[in-house]
This record gives structure tokens, sequence and C-alpha cells, in this order.
């Protein structure tokens, strides 16, 4: 094994911890990074975009400042899902439109990273707009999942994903509004945390105070996740729904974690199908928290109207967000985008007033719900990994879906009530597929679903699978 290899392997705590006693540098890993892309990426097309040329300028003037200066990631590389725009990289949004798009300014989200010590050196694969949780596009083609590459990686932090999976990133920005963190992490076996609304900040757009969609960190382990939630997190006066920064660190919790008390599993929450095998792998791996003593009942909050709220909001929100490309570039958008900016369209005030309301009653009797047990356990995807060509979901054991997001329920369902929730390897198919299981808490819970999934991670054994070669 090459030195470069030997380093692409540790976690990324072990990286940083390494970069602050200075027995590596962030160029040599950059170097390593650099080595390793083009080894592997063209195999599964993660991170298109590569900006290395500017992410060794901002190495050196990270490495002109004292050591106690350079922030907590003190030089990590990280990525950056190709949503969230970079000063001076391609910013394409997976989009056509903006194949050509090279921002001035950053986001909030890229300032305060690089202020805590990353270095950004590639931009990760999405679908157009995000739209969809199998990650291609136009301008960029396919992501493909290294553990079979005729399988989709899921979406739509595919790139994120699969960069992670393979080696050619430590940890990685992403971003969820139907489990888009989520739903990568379960087909990669990778660890994905969406985080309550507001924990991260980010540079609003069309609407100021969007609850639904949230930018959050992904990575190999619990550990790992916790690391970048902490370089993240902190409010800024340019997103005035963010939280101010918690008093204990996520890295704290993770390092001093305590098992939960009692926690619920359900397998469909209700409203629903899932594939029986994905299922029974999530229900034994839940199992598994007895193991350390938790109590595991079966049970959920009543979900009913989960799906006419989600898709009613997130209608809303792309109408919002993309009538005007719509009306001036219909053409150039992916079906799947004009349906949901259409729908958008057409919704009257007491569709909006309708959803509005049964949202409260369900967030209700969710934190309800959480008062009674610490997590709630399932599937974190209702399917193992599917074929890559298959745009989207469209039956699952037996139950035909209506449209490319509603097979996205058991990750929606958390959304809406603004409830953080972590995917984490939890098993393998037959075929040796992927199989995330998904823990939530009550709303700005981090500390408890972290500190859970570090448990439940360290019993199942998975994390350490993971950097892999692509295979056929």
């Amino acid at each position: 094994m090459s030195a470069d290899d030997t380093l692409i392997r540790k976690t990324a705590t072990e990286i940083v911890d390494l970069l602050k006693s200075q027995q590596v540098s962030c160029h040599e890993l950059l170097d390593a990074l650099e080595t390793r892309i083009s080894h592997v990426d063209d195999q599964v097309n993660a991170l298109p975009t590569l900006c290395f040329e500017r992410a060794r300028m901002q190495a050196d003037e990270l490495m002109a400042k004292p050591l106690g200066l350079r922030g907590p990631l003190a030089g990590m590389p990280v990525p950056i899902k190709d949503l969230i725009e970079v000063a001076g990289v391609r910013s394409t949004h997976g989009s056509p439109i903006f194949s050509d798009n090279i921002p001035e300014t950053s986001d909030i989200l890229v300032t305060r990273l690089e202020r805590q010590g990353a270095i950004i050196y590639a931009k990760s694969n999405t679908p157009e707009f995000g739209a969809g949780a199998n990650t291609f596009n136009e301008v960029f083609g396919k992501t493909l999942n290294p553990w079979d590459v005729t399988r989709s990686c899921a979406g739509s932090s595919g790139g994120a994903a699969v960069a992670l999976a393979t080696g050619t990133a430590w940890l990685a920005h992403g971003s969820d509004m139907g489990g888009s963190l989520r739903n990568p992490a379960s087909f990669c076996s990778i660890v994905g945390l969406r985080p309550s609304p507001g924990r991260v900040a980010r540079t609003p757009t069309k609407k100021i105070d969007d609850m639904l969609g949230v930018q959050g960190p992904m990575a190999r382990n619990v550990g790992d996740v916790a690391l970048l939630l902490d370089a993240m997190t902190g409010d800024d006066p340019g997103d005035p729904a963010s939280l101010p920064k918690p008093q204990k660190s996520y890295g704290d919790v993770v390092r001093q974690a305590a098992a939960p008390r009692k926690v619920a599993f359900s397998r469909d929450f209700g409203i629903t199908p899932v594939d029986p095998e994905v299922a029974l792998i999530c229900e034994n791996a839940a199992r598994e928290f007895e193991k350390a003593g938790v109590i595991v009942e079966e049970a959920t909050p009543d979900f009913t109207d989960a799906h006419e709220i989600f898709q009613t909001l997130r209608a809303l929100s792309f109408a919002i967000g993309m009538a005007d490309l719509l009306e001036n570039h219909r053409e150039k958008l992916k079906p799947e985008v004009v349906w949901n900016i259409e729908k958008g369209l057409a919704l009257t005030a007491d569709d909006i007033v309708k959803a509005e309301i049964a949202r409260t009653n369900l967030f209700h009797r969710v934190k309800e719900f959480f008062e009674n047990y610490d997590l709630l356990l399932s599937p974190a995807t209702i399917v193992s990994p599917y074929p890559i060509d298959q745009r989207f979901v469209e039956q699952c054991d037996g139950h035909q879906f209506d449209n490319y997001i509603e097979w996205l329920a058991i990750a929606y369902a958390l959304t809406i009530v603004s409830s953080p929730a972590i995917s984490i390897p939890g098993g393998f198919t037959q075929k040796n597929l992927p199989v995330g299981l998904q823990l939530a808490g009550p709303a700005r819970g981090e500390d408890k679903v972290l500190a859970g999934a570090k448990i439940l991670e360290d019993i199942l054994s998975f994390s350490a699978m993971v950097p892999i070669d692509p295979r056929g």
C-alpha cells in the first residue's frame, strides 16, 4: 500500500489530528486526493468539477498562519455539492441553464467552512437542481454506485456519497429536502445527517425562511460526521433562520455517547411500501440496540397525511424557486422538474393553508411521540440500489407510485416535522448491496441522534468497510 493509500484509508478525525500535529500537510492531502481521483473517479463520476489550483492557493494561505489560527479543520479538504456556489469555481446546479456559471461570491456555508480551515478542491455531482433521488444530469451525466457500477447511488447528494465510498473525500457537504443526504448514504454504505432547519446557515435565495431544505454533513462514520457538523454550525446574519452554535460540541457528544433508554422501530411509518428484504435487514439492525441495554419497541407516530403535506409544500418551493426558469428555459428542464414547478403554480391558497395547518398538527403529534421514545428507527430508503438507467423507483412490493418522489416518504415524513435524521450502514442484501438504517430524533435533537448512531455503529461494525474500489 502506498503512502497515498494509507492516508486515503484514514478517518477524517485521524487526518485532522495529523494536520494539527503537523505530521502531514494539506498539500500532501491534496496530492493524495488528486492521485486517488485519477485512479477511480472515471469509473463512477462523483467529482466532475475539480479546482486543485484554487485549493493549493488556499492551502498556501492557511499554512502561512500560525497553527492555532488554522481552524478546527486545520486544512482538511472538503468537496461541495454542485447546488452551492463557490467563488471562482464552475457551479452548474446540474442544469444546462447554468452549465457555464462561475459565481463571483461563495455561499455563506462555503465561507464558514473555509474560515474553519476547510480546503475546497471539488464540486460533487447532483441531479438537476437536486430533483430526484438518482444522480444524473445533462451537464455531467450519471454518477455510478461503487458497490455495483450498474446501480444508482441515489441522490441528490450522490456525488458526495460516492466520493466518500471510493476514497476521493474524507468529509463531504450535502443537502437534503426529501432524503438527499440520507438516501445516497444508504445506497453507498456511508453516513449522512440531515440536521434540524437552521442548524447550518446558508445563503437564502428565493425563500428566506425555507424549512424543508437543509445543508448537512456526510462522512464514512458518525464521529467524522460530528466533526464536519461542528465546523458547519453557528448563526449568521445573512441567514435569519440560523441557530447559534450549541454549547457542547457534537464531537464531544459522540465521544461521550450514552445509549438511549427506549427507541421505536417502524418498517414503514404506516405510509409506504418497503422491500421485505430491506425491512428485515433494518429491523435486525435496530434490534442490535438491545445489546446495549436499550428497549426496542415497534411504534410510529401517525404520519397519515405526510404525503399531501410534503407534495404541496415541495411544489410550492419549486414554484417560488424556479417559476422564472420554467418561463424562460422550459426546454432545458427535465420533465420531473417541469411537473413539480407546474404543480406548485397550480396550487390554491386553500391548498397551502390546509398543508400548513396539517403540518403543524403533525409536528405536535411527533413531538408528543418523542416524549415517550428517545429515537425513531426505520429503513433510510425503502429499496436497495436500483439500476442506474431507471430514473426513479416506480413500484415497490406491488405498489405503483403516483410520481417520482412518492417513494421517498420514509425520509420526507421526517423532513416536514423538522426532525434531525441520520442514515448509518445497516447491512447488506443477498446481492451485497448496501442498506441504510435511519435514526431520527425530536426537533433540534442532533445530540440524541448522533449519540444513538454512534452506539449502534459500534455494535454493527460496518463503518470500516469503506473506502472501496468501484466494482462491476
